[in-house]
């Protein structure tokens, strides 16, 4: 079993070399800073999570 969780570690530790290599090779090819990429970027979310206050409305308040 150690030998198991050994290479799964250093296989790991590959493939994170290798995504970093991705992503300098993807910078160097021409990726200006100003420009945004298209299919790779996730969809932003919405920020606006704080919800109205009702409690004028609930306790029919002036």
């Amino acid at each position: 079993m150690p030998e198991n969780n050994e290479t799964r570690k250093v296989n790991l530790a590959d493939a994170i070399r290798q995504k970093l290599e991705q992503k300098k090779q993807q910078n160097a090819s021409g990726n200006k800073p100003g420009q945004f990429q298209g299919a790779s970027t996730q969809k932003m979310k919405s920020q606006n999570n704080k919800k109205p206050n009702n409690q004028r409305r609930r306790t029919g308040g002036s």
